[in-house]
C-alpha cells in the first residue's frame, strides 16, 4: 500500500474515533521523508495536543477537523500537500523524532514523555 493512502487512512480512523492519536501516530510509515506524511504527522501531534481547547471551542474543533479531513483526503489522492500547509510544520520537523526500525522503544518514549503520558 502506498504510505500516503496509509497515513490517510489512519487519519481518518483518528478523526471517527476508531483509533487513538497515540495508536495511529505508531502505525506510520517508518523512515519516512516525504514531506506530505511528515507534515501529517506533525498534525496529527497537534490535534492531540489541542484535545482541552477542541473540547472547549466547537467552531475550533470543527476547524482542526476539516483541516485533518483535507489533509487525509489529498494524501488519499496521492497529492503532495500544499507548499504553505508543509512549511507551517517546518519548526517541528527537529522536535519529534519520526517513527524508525531500529529505535522502536526510544520512539515511543519521546512520544509519551511529548504527550505527558506516563
Amino acid at each position: 500500500m502506498n504510505d500516503r493512502i496509509l497515513v490517510s487512512r489512519l487519519i481518518m480512523l483518528v478523526l471517527t474515533g476508531q483509533m487513538s492519536v497515540r495508536q495511529a501516530l505508531l502505525n506510520f510509515p517508518k523512515n519516512i521523508k516525504d514531506k506530505s506524511i511528515i507534515t501529517a504527522y506533525h498534525a496529527l501531534i497537534h490535534f492531540e495536543a489541542d484535545e482541552e481547547l477542541r473540547n472547549s471551542d466547537l467552531m475550533y474543533k470543527e476547524e482542526q477537523n476539516e483541516y485533518l479531513e483535507f489533509i487525509a483526503d489529498s494524501l488519499s489522492k496521492n497529492r503532495t500537500l500544499p507548499q504553505n500547509i508543509i512549511k507551517s510544520y517546518k519548526d517541528y520537523y527537529s522536535n519529534v523524532a519520526l517513527p524508525k526500525d531500529s529505535n522502536t522503544k526510544k520512539f515511543l518514549a519521546k512520544i509519551c514523555k511529548f504527550l505527558n503520558i506516563k
